[in-house]
């Protein structure tokens, strides 16, 4: 896929999922629950074959792959690091280096069935482009894998029903089979978790499963773009939250916003389910990390080493620093300063979510170096 096609498509397709998510919680009505439920009752053989984890075909990054889509990065970054000496491109000894596990959102955007089949172009093409902007920033000091999983689609979100729910755990198992192929394969050393969105909803899952296998491992979590009690959810994943930006072992979770923030029609129905302990959530206690201090409800104004802005064209992407902030309040990053033209695709209520990485593209970057060498 072309640079000018991956640029573009980020902001279109993704736009595409969580706008008709949304919507459907703004307005609701049959005709729209209509329009995004999937067709038909749950079916696992719609989704084809499960992915075989020992094979390259099944992962879209990792070490062994030609062209490896986790290596991009943004114009003039390797010349001039966001902040950071040379020491930190990725220099590490190979016994320190840590590899990293990254889920991607969902991709797959069509109604004829509850998971995306492995064999669908479309979304394997935009879920590279997820690996291109997202996991990339975590490529300069770890080794990125990122498995393909037959991902729920979309219409899973918005429905309390057996068949979503089928749909979730099918997605999941996915991506727990993975993550025990990726400890095979990586047995010793230094770990960083990453997911956006759908991927961090399994992201929390393996954490509240898998906990045991990452002690003393886990260099960060970055779970993004879904929220955390940190009541009900926190204590069952098994590691706190970020206090300092030199602190491991510790989850990162952040949802952008400007103002004026109107986080309702995302709340409204998070807080109707429990927590993974069981108790009841509520949107005053949600998690906040902010990726430019790493700090739990941090703050800062100006200090963003780099904003991924896309070209004119799409054609390729700089990254412009800081310019845009971000202050942790009432359990929203709160984005601060002139935010670049991105794109028109902020979703209801000010909600940057399709944004959470680029905009702190550089600060993620650097949140996982300053981490990386703490655990070393």
């Amino acid at each position: 896929m072309c640079a000018r096609r991956f640029l573009m498509l980020i902001f279109i397709l993704t736009l595409i999922f969580v706008g008709g998510a949304f919507a459907l919680y703004q307005w609701g009505g049959n005709v729209l629950l209509k329009s995004a439920t999937p067709q038909g009752h749950f079916l696992a053989a719609e989704a084809g074959a499960g992915p075989d984890y020992t094979n390259l075909e099944s992962w879209i990054a990792q070490p062994a792959i030609p062209g490896n889509p986790s290596k991009w990065a943004p114009e003039k970054y390797s010349d001039d690091p966001p902040g950071q000496p040379d020491r930190y491109l990725g220099n590490m000894p190979p016994t320190t280096r840590p590899a990293a596990f990254y889920i991607h959102p969902t991709t797959y955007l069509e109604r004829d069935r509850w998971n995306g089949s492995l064999d669908d172009k479309a979304s394997q093409d935009r879920a590279v482009i997820f690996v291109r902007t997202q996991a990339s920033a975590f490529s300069d000091v770890s080794d990125v894998w990122a498995p393909k999983y037959r991902q729920a689609a979309y219409g899973a979100f918005l429905l309390k029903s057996q068949d979503a729910n089928k749909a979730l755990d099918l997605a999941y198992g996915d991506v727990a089979k993975a993550f025990d192929e990726f400890l095979r394969r990586n047995p010793k050393g230094p770990i960083i978790l990453a997911a956006h969105s759908q991927g961090s909803l399994h992201l929390m899952q393996l954490l509240n499963e898998r906990k045991a296998s990452l002690k003393g491992r886990l260099v960060a979590a970055y779970v993004v773009g879904w929220p955390i009690s940190t009541s009900a959810d926190l204590p069952a994943l098994g590691f706190p939250p970020c206090h300092a930006p030199d602190q491991t072992g510790c989850i990162l979770s952040w949802m952008s916003f400007g103002e004026p923030a109107n986080p309702s029609l995302m709340f409204d129905e998070w807080e109707k389910n429990p927590g993974l302990n069981g108790n009841r959530r509520t949107r005053e206690d949600v998690l906040c990390v902010n990726p430019l201090t790493g700090t739990q409800d941090g703050e800062e104004l100006i200090d963003n080493p780099g904003t991924l802005v896309p070209s004119a064209d799409f054609a390729s992407a700089t990254l412009l620093m800081g310019q845009v902030g971000g202050s942790c309040r009432n359990g929203l990053l709160m984005i601060d300063g002139a935010v670049p033209n991105l794109g028109t695709y902020v979703l209801p209520g000010n909600n940057y979510h399709v944004y959470d990485y680029a905009l702190f593209w550089g600060g993620v970057a650097r949140d996982a170096m300053r981490r990386s060498f703490a655990w070393r």
